[in-house]
């Protein structure tokens, strides 16, 4: 994608210079940066995204399956073990993204049921991507500069009966306590807010209702459900480095409206060799909410 539309597994901040990570359009940099973001959002998450996979109200097992802005693979690797018949095709802009894709498919035995392709789902026309029973699209539409476009295109793309899950979140997840830092309490909240703008400029479909945008592209929106994520800090190592690389991001969205007294306070945290960096802190949580519109091809 362009910079703007780089997308993070989950928001889209600080790739300016992500969204679940993959999207579909751009530039490299950053990449591994991205990667190791995606990766984390993957672990931390992953109990939630089996849950997803799980729910979906399917009419039959789908055979072919694309993952729509796949990034580093979090949907891919879900749907290939919730439908072990399946192959997936992953599609992404980014070559280093997908590369990580195919080591990790190549490392759990499964490489025979990935194809990869690399492509910019913003481009009117779309490489032959088969005639999937489902598509799947987490954290990816809100970075299509036309979305009503993807929207048809992954219509005429499904099988008759086919479904379209479009999985979405609203923004980074929150991870400190509300009264922390000591003598900042809510920075995080000041932080997020301080994006405001910056989200409005580059990601003005984040956040959207998709189900009236799948029913005019002619979907059969079949259900819609909103999963609430609150995992305590102690559940895994790995959320400590969650808080820090999303913290990372936000601050290069939100430093330049954020006031120096919030920006010393957030460089404290991120700051590896402070006794204050949030890797080092015992009140965590993963705090967030994804919600799923789940829409057949009638």
């Amino acid at each position: 994608m362009t910079q703007a539309h780089q997308h993070t597994s989950h928001g889209d901040i600080g790739h300016h210079g992500h969204g679940h990570g993959g999207g579909h359009g751009g530039t490299q940099h950053g990449d591994s940066g991205q990667a190791e973001i995606l990766e984390l959002d993957a672990e931390v998450l992953a109990e939630y995204i089996a849950s997803i996979t799980a729910w979906l109200p399917l009419k039959a097992e789908p055979r072919q399956i694309v993952d729509l802005g796949c990034g580093t693979g979090a949907g891919t690797f879900a749907l290939l073990e919730r439908f072990p018949e399946a192959h997936v095709t992953a599609v992404d802009a980014s070559a280093g993204h997908l590369q990580f894709l195919r080591e990790k498919a190549c490392a759990r035995g499964v490489s025979d049921r990935v194809r990869t392709v690399q492509t910019d789902l913003d481009t009117s026309r779309w490489p032959d991507l088969g005639t999937p029973d489902l598509v799947w699209a987490s954290a990816s539409m809100h970075h299509m500069a036309h979305p009503d476009r993807a929207l048809r295109s992954v219509h005429e793309l499904l099988a008759p009966g086919g479904m379209f899950a479009v999985v979405e979140l609203d923004g980074f997840p929150r991870f400190l306590p509300a009264d922390a830092p000591e003598g900042r309490p809510g920075l995080e909240e000041r932080a997020h807010k301080a994006t405001d703008s910056f989200h409005a400029e580059h990601v003005p479909h984040r956040g959207a209702d998709w189900g009236p945008m799948l029913a005019a592209a002619g979907f059969d929106v079949q259900d819609e459900r909103t999963i609430t994520v609150d995992i305590a800090g102690n559940r895994s190592e790995a959320v400590g480095r969650y808080a820090h690389g999303s913290l990372q991001r936000i601050r290069g969205a939100a430093a330049p409206t954020l006031s120096p007294e919030d920006l010393a306070a957030l460089d404290e945290l991120l700051d590896v060799n402070s006794p204050h960096c949030v890797l080092y802190r015992d009140d965590l949580a993963v705090r967030t909410e994804r919600t799923v519109w789940a829409a057949h091809r009638s």
